[in-house]
């Protein structure tokens, strides 16, 4: 008799791990509490535009580079997938001043090298260990990852200081970061060299909305004898004898099943769980873990035939930022992620992304209030918010100015409301440089048949997702199997 296995949640990580034991037999059912499946995944429209919740860009897909293996492992290669600008994926506007990074190791330090010659060899030394990063990537899957250990615990910000001499250089090679949470005092040197090394490899956008990768896995479950299922919230979870023995599903309906994997955050996931296994000192580490800022978006409906579409991403700051300080109140910099238009002629923009971190505590007041109850105040905050970051961008992008047909934001209370994202959190929990053990946390629970995935635990963003929902299907399968099975696709 085969083996079964319940997933909480629909989420990237969720999605990756019921497609994986899917594909050993093993019965899935994978559980979402929302009327829409994939978490940060999930797209919504507004005017006619498809607009995402969370995801915006990858990197790292051509054969040989970080993602490939495991997207070609997924089946996921074959979405539209669209290839930024190899000469400017990036650009950085810092005050008055433009950066365009370049794709490609030696093109990226040839192309700063060119501005900062002076800094020819603090660079090399900067991509050359972007590079060894990205080449090891999968040591992550062997038992001996000593190198990536020792990352984890230096300084990001330290790095940086030591090996780069000139300010702006280093304002500029760390201006593009806003796909992790830079910390001076904590973000792990590992997690920067990841995630910056895989977009220098190369970057692409989705020729259409992120929803298409977890329904493209979601059909993947299903051709392979699973099941997803929506409006299905994990109301309790119920052990006995050391497992898992009841999933209780909008309070009247018991599933049972030989392992569990929740994608939720882990402090929702033990508020789900009564168990003598789960000591106190256990629930107070997980409670007491400090999750990562939250993010403002203004979803911009663009006139026709106005703004000009760009295959870059956009992160444009103040020349005062302190992009390694941000105080989440203020607006100091922001990403502009343009969507792909639609049809054949991609000359203007239908659609764009702007984004800037925003501490939870300033609409923490209304989070117990239903979205439609929140005050006149909370949407004044909003508005505000949204006109800072307009003004922000559209000296860089003056077409702006005109070209807006309307603008719907979101709060880090939205995505905690809807997403069940403790403080609204971007990247899910912190990890701190100075606490390795402390801020990596292992799939496995002090319940057998209970494992942990997703963005909390080891790295966030597509790639570190997709890594960790291997590891956490290792306890069960082996990670022997699953490395094999994979890196044949390198």
């Amino acid at each position: 008799m085969s083996q079964t296995g319940i997933i909480i949640g629909s989420g990237l990580g969720g999605l990756e791990c019921g497609y994986i034991l899917a594909g050993h037999g093993i019965k899935v059912t994978v559980l979402e509490q929302c009327a829409q499946i994939g978490g940060c995944l999930q797209s919504y429209r507004r005017h006619g535009h498809v607009f995402d919740t969370g995801f915006h860009y990858v990197g790292g897909l051509e054969k040989g580079q970080s993602l490939y293996p495991l997207f070609k492992y997924f089946s996921l290669l074959d979405l539209p997938w669209r290839k930024l600008d190899t000469s400017c994926f990036d650009k950085v506007m810092i005050g008055d001043k433009s950066f365009s990074l370049h794709n490609g190791y030696d093109e990226f330090e040839a192309s700063l090298s060119e501005i900062f010659p002076s800094e020819r060899e603090n660079l090399h030394k900067y991509v050359s260990l972007l590079k060894s990063v990205g080449d090891n990537i999968y040591s992550a899957f062997s038992s001996d990852n000593s190198s990536m250990n020792e990352l984890f615990q230096k300084s990001a910000y330290a790095f940086l200081d030591e090996t780069i001499s000139d300010p702006l250089l280093r304002k500029v090679l760390s201006g593009s970061s806003l796909k992790m949470e830079l910390n001076a005092s904590t973000l792990p040197l590992s997690e920067l060299a990841q995630i910056n090394s895989s977009f220098i490899q190369s970057a692409w956008r989705l020729d259409g909305s992120g929803s298409l990768i977890a329904e493209h896995l979601a059909q993947g479950i299903k051709k392979m004898g699973g099941d997803v299922r929506v409006s299905s919230r994990v109301t309790a979870l119920r052990e006995k004898d050391g497992k898992i023995a009841e999933v209780e599903v909008n309070g009247n309906e018991i599933l049972t099943a030989d392992w569990v994997i929740s994608d939720a955050h882990p402090k929702v996931t033990l508020d789900l769980l009564e168990s003598k296994l789960i000591k106190r000192i256990y629930r107070q580490r997980i409670s007491s873990l400090k999750n990562s800022f939250g993010m403002f978006t203004v979803n911009v409906c663009l006139k026709k035939n106005v703004v000009p579409y760009q295959d870059s991403s956009l992160f444009v700051y103040l020349d005062s930022a302190d992009m390694w300080r941000p105080n989440g109140t203020d607006v100091e910099g922001a990403l502009v992620s343009y969507y792909v238009p639609e049809g054949e002629d991609k000359t203007y923009a239908d659609s764009l992304d702007i984004l800037c971190p925003m501490d939870y505590s300033l609409v923490e007041k209304w989070a117990d209030l239903p979205s439609q109850r929140r005050t006149e105040e909370y949407e004044k905050v909003k508005t505000q918010k949204a006109k800072e970051c307009i003004d922000l961008v559209k000296r860089w992008i003056p077409e702006l100015e005109d070209g807006i047909e309307s603008i719907h934001t979101s709060t880090p209370l939205t995505y905690s409301s809807y997403l069940s994202m403790p403080s609204g959190s971007a990247y899910g929990i912190s990890k701190d440089c100075n606490n390795p053990l402390t801020t990596i946390l292992s799939p496995r629970t002090p319940v057998q048949n209970l494992l942990l995935t997703g963005q909390n635990l080891n790295l966030h963003g597509v790639l570190g997702v997709s890594m960790t929902s291997v590891i956490t299907c290792s306890a069960i399968l082996g990670m022997d199997t699953l490395r094999q099975e994979i890196l044949q696709n390198e």
